[in-house]
């Protein structure tokens, strides 16, 4: 029987109807959560992109500045020799950073190789050997 605000006594339904009720709930629920989740990750996928853009426009600007920064220093070295040789001198200076910077990083990819987790291997196999032993132990 329904009260004043037309909703039924749950002791008075049978068991399926709980169920079948208790399902579609549950259902619309999930639906719901479902359809939250994804406008929520609609707008945070919005802004995420909104700033890799950002970082992609400050880069570029970066690049810019660099440029206009070598552009100076050639600038300022030609006031002591010819541009071309000022030119090659900068040049040569970031040939070598860029070499140095490639070793260096060389260095490091090498230090992180293999990329198998020697560590957890090895680990595991002194487990697997212990419960080996233990095994062979308690059969004996």
């Amino acid at each position: 029987m329904p009260d004043a605000n037309g909703r039924t006594d749950l002791q008075e339904k049978p068991m399926a109807d709980l169920v079948k009720q208790l399902s579609e709930q549950t259902s619309h629920l999930v639906r719901a959560e479902v359809e939250l989740a994804k406008a929520e990750l609609a707008e945070k996928g919005k802004k995420a992109g909104m700033g890799a853009g950002m970082f992609g426009g400050a880069g570029l600007f970066g690049v810019f500045g660099f440029a206009a920064v070598t552009t100076a220093i050639i600038a300022l070295l030609a006031t002591a020799m010819d541009t071309w040789v000022a030119a090659v001198i900068v040049a040569v200076v970031y040939f070598a950073i860029a070499g140095i910077a490639a070793l260096l990083g060389k260095k490091k990819i090498k230090e992180a190789t293999p990329l198998a987790p020697e560590q957890a291997i090895r680990t595991t196999k002194a487990d697997v050997d212990v419960t080996k032993a233990r095994v062979k132990e308690a059969r004996s």
